[in-house]
């Protein structure tokens, strides 16, 4: 005789409903992948519109034009529109000097050749500024100024409040004659199309707060920082612009991205304050020091990758939380909240 079950007991139950619903949670998973895609697209194509129609008129006022192959008198003029150009250090007759010096002039004459037209770095500079006031609305918007400074690649960019500052001779090109002799890794970046990555770079100084100790720690997420605000205000541009690495370097770091943080935990650096693990591991250099065989094959400044990536973990799980909170929170607290794990 068979016996019918006819009443199902309260766990039964419950064991079935969870079957249903972990079935439809497992059915529904690309579909809530592609809403929430969908959903995240909707967002950024609004913020896109936005960005757009901010009022911002950016000139570019090219002093380098207004001072070179003009008449020596020009420069009681342009002192008195620029003074902050002008140190009071450095005489009349030493301005007249350089409007003559013959290796002035061939600078001059390389930046004219390279920015011939002007106008497709003013609209990107332009549009760099939109998304800079729609993430830090009370920024002014700088009055930009074009100049030759004998190729001083440690200073291609200066800004300052209202204020910005380009050497158009130190982005001819990597492989422009005039920069032989200067080394690889940093001929790399003597290109025009590392402004706009130049240019954050600076204003990422300019507007986040230094880092709270010399601990190493501290240091690399305040460049993570840095290069999370790259992604913020340059959303079309490649990661090998942002970090300044060839597409082989940052194959590298993604493969071996494991390995460096084993290496800094292993050699327990994040706590220390050694000022040599800085230039080591975050500052430009042809490759990262571990003071291993791999030294070679690594890029320069790996820690700068690392704490890029960790920051990116914290926005990750604290998606709601502002920019300006990011750029003020304690390098501590934004590590244990990231819970970074290395991808590899």
């Amino acid at each position: 005789m068979v016996k019918i079950k006819v009443f199902e007991s309260i766990e039964e139950k419950q064991m079935k409903r969870l079957q249903l619903f972990f079935n439809y949670f497992q059915q529904s998973l690309p579909f809530v992948a592609i809403f929430l895609f969908l959903v995240t697209c909707q967002s950024e194509i609004k913020n896109e519109a936005k960005i757009t129609k901010l009022p911002v008129k950016i000139e570019l006022d090219r002093f380098d034009l207004k001072f070179y192959n003009q008449e020596e008198t020009v420069i009681w003029k342009l002192k008195r529109d620029y003074p902050y150009l002008f140190p009071n250090q450095f005489s009349d007759s030493l301005w007249i000097l350089r409007q003559k010096d013959p290796l002035q002039l061939i600078l001059m004459e390389a930046v004219q050749e390279v920015f011939q037209d002007i106008a497709p770095l003013e609209y990107k500079i332009n549009h760099l500024f939109k998304y800079v006031l729609f993430y830090f609305p009370k920024v002014k918007v700088p009055h930009v100024i074009t100049l030759t400074n004998n190729v001083d690649y440690q200073i291609k960019t200066v800004y300052s409040d209202s204020l910005l500052l380009l050497s158009l001779d130190t982005f001819l090109g990597a492989n422009h004659p005039l920069y032989e002799g200067i080394p690889n890794y940093i001929r790399k970046e003597l290109d025009q199309k590392y402004i706009l990555s130049q240019i954050v770079e600076k204003f990422a100084s300019y507007i986040i707060p230094p880092a709270e100790d010399r601990t190493f720690l501290a240091q690399m997420l305040y460049e993570g920082k840095k290069m999370y605000l790259q992604d913020l205000l340059l959303p079309d541009e490649v990661d090998t612009i942002k970090i300044a690495y060839t597409k082989e370097e940052l194959a590298w770091v993604k493969e071996n991205e494991l390995y460096i943080w084993r290496y800094f935990i292993e050699r327990q650096i994040l706590y220390k304050t050694d000022p040599d693990l800085v230039q080591r591991l975050l500052e430009p250099a042809p490759f990262s020091k571990f003071y291993l065989e791999l030294d070679n094959e690594s890029p320069g400044r790996v820690g700068r990758w690392i704490g890029w990536q960790i920051v990116k973990s914290f926005m990750d799980q604290k998606s709601e939380t502002s920019i300006q909170e990011l750029l003020r929170m304690p390098a501590q607290k934004l590590f244990n909240l990231s819970k970074y794990k290395p991808k590899r």
